[in-house]
């Protein structure tokens, strides 16, 4: 395995051990490059499936369960997990019926130790920080990142200094970050000014665990061999994720690539990405047929985690949905905050930015751009509790207006 530039015109390769976080040349981000040995591919499902009954501390992670795929540098005692990635796939059938499929499902990756799908990335990510001999830790965040990060760094024993936009931020994230221990430095603006901060005057021995670093990639794409194995390595016709920094996108695209290419699955499932109206320099940048990104300044979404106007990770997520031939598109806080309600009527609980799934596939069923008897797979990325006020508030907000009508 060695380090290569994202953008395939480029010649860039780097060593593996390299800290670097972009090309040198072109300043693209850089990637793990896969090279698939010559093995028995199709074995390996058995094997990952007998490991679920393993006593083998590395086992009972559902990323380093599929460990084949994954950097091959580090000692089992020097793997740094929670035990994460054993998430469940959920039927959905009132949200199935609210959106007009016929069958839904839904990968809460909610359901990891920190509340997020972020843990799949930095048990990667932390462990590779071990090993290189890293003493402290950083990132920019929304929430969740910062909650994985101090997790993960506390396990390990290094210093995390985590990165936040100054009261824009759920109380429950951030009590998260405060009681495993992190230093928290506020930052006003939004989170691209808070990255641009953060990379700008936060060097020196710090190593960064944005999903700008190719490690945290790399673990963020296992969810979708654990996908696989639970759908008997049937892939769905679709998989749909919310659009934030695009970090998911691209590790999803890239584990689909490397799938495909050793035979591991038949067919490619369709991606699309959704994001909020009031945040959404992807779907822009789609529409707009261009390969310059349609950055927002000011993005604007109840859905925080993925209030992001200018994401780092667009072209590798742009590469991911050419391969699939996937889509993106946008839906408004109204079909959010609906989505989310009929989502928590399944007893499933979800933070805002993971309804944006169910609000999209209820639009393109309604657009007829999705067959109603598609298989599709819809991911939700945080649990419910990560963001409460947002639930209290939709709920307020409701009790208003019915009280508002009965008045008239």
């Amino acid at each position: 395995m060695y380090l290569q530039c994202s953008d395939r015109r480029c010649s860039t390769v780097l060593d593996i051990h390299d800290r670097s976080l972009s090309c040198r040349r072109c300043g693209n981000l850089l990637e793990v490059a896969f090279e698939p040995e010559l093995r028995d591919w199709p074995g390996l499902k058995r094997i990952w499936w007998e490991r679920r009954v393993s006593g083998v501390p590395l086992d009972r992670s559902g990323i380093w369960r599929f460990r084949e795929f994954l950097p091959d540098l580090y000692r089992p005692e020097e793997v740094v997990t929670l035990e994460e990635g054993n998430v469940p796939l959920l039927s959905a059938p009132r949200s199935a019926a609210y959106a007009g499929l016929k069958n839904l499902r839904f990968k809460h990756l909610g359901w990891n130790p920190t509340g997020s799908f972020k843990d799949g990335g930095m048990t990667v990510a932390i462990t590779h920080a071990k090993y290189l001999g890293v003493t402290q830790v950083a990132c920019a965040s929304t929430g969740n990142t910062a909650a994985s990060m101090a997790a993960y760094a506390a396990r390990a024993g290094i210093s995390a200094r985590v990165y936040l936009p100054q009261g824009a931020i759920s109380k429950a994230k951030l009590a998260q970050s405060v009681d495993y221990g992190a230093e928290i430095v506020q930052v006003e603006g939004n989170f691209d000014s808070v990255l641009e901060h953060l990379l700008r005057t936060a060097g020196g021995e710090a190593y960064f665990l944005n999903s700008i670093n190719p490690f945290r990639i790399e673990g963020q794409k296992i969810f979708i061999l654990g996908l696989m194995e639970q759908v008997d390595w049937n892939p769905p016709d679709y998989i749909v994720l919310p659009g934030g920094n695009l970090g998911n996108a691209s590790a999803f695209g890239k584990a689909l690539d490397e799938l495909k290419a050793t035979n591991l699955i038949g067919k490619v499932p369709r991606m699309v990405v959704v994001q909020a109206e009031g945040a959404n320099p992807f779907v822009r940048t789609w529409r707009s047929g261009t390969e310059s990104l349609q950055v927002l300044s000011e993005p604007r979404t109840a859905a925080s985690a993925i209030r992001i106007g200018a994401p780092r990770s667009w072209k590798k997520a742009l590469r991911a949905l050419q391969f699939t031939d996937g889509m993106c598109l946008d839906v408004s806080e109204a079909e959010i905050a609906e989505a989310k309600a009929t989502i928590g009527r399944e007893g499933v609980g979800c933070e805002p930015a993971s309804a944006t799934t169910l609000a999209g596939i209820r639009k393109l069923i309604w657009q007829g751009q999705l067959d109603r008897d598609a298989d599709v797979v819809a991911i939700l990325t945080g649990h419910m509790l990560k963001d409460p006020d947002y639930v209290i508030r939709m709920r307020e907000s409701s009790v208003g207006d019915l009280a508002s009508r009965r008045s008239t």
